[in-house]
């Protein structure tokens, strides 16, 4: 057995319109509904241009077969999410444009920069570009 990637992200969300938004505009994503038998008021995928669907939104209300029990916290078991990713100028553009809280830093020793911010739930996103 190996691990190949990461596949995607389950978050829970009072407020499914933001959340997706928040994602689709950040990185450019784009968002579709869940498959059947979820509704799409309750259950949202969010795709990479690969067509993987790399965030799956649920909202809190969501019918138990779609939850999983999480330790309490302010964003469940999820500490953070890491992306690899490109394009690092766009993404602080966006974030600038939006006045989004964001901080940057650098590990030069590994040719990396770091972007940090937080989705709607407080889910901290860690985007990570090498290179770029």
């Amino acid at each position: 057995m190996r691990v190949n990637a990461l596949d995607h992200v389950n978050i829970f969300t009072e407020d499914m319109a933001g959340t997706t938004r928040f994602y689709a505009d950040l990185l450019d994503l784009d968002v579709r509904n869940g498959p059947p038998p979820s509704k799409p008021e309750m259950v949202q995928w969010v795709y990479d241009d690969q067509n993987r669907p790399i965030f799956h939104i649920n909202a809190k209300g969501a019918p138990q077969a779609f939850k999983r029990d999480c330790p309490s916290g302010p964003t469940g078991a999820i500490h953070h999410v890491a992306l690899n990713c490109s394009g690092k100028d766009e993404v602080i553009a966006r974030l600038t444009a939006k006045a989004t809280e964001f901080t940057v830093q650098g590990i030069p020793s590994i040719g990396l920069t770091q972007i940090f911010t937080h989705d709607p739930n407080g889910v901290l996103l860690e985007l990570n570009f090498f290179g770029d």
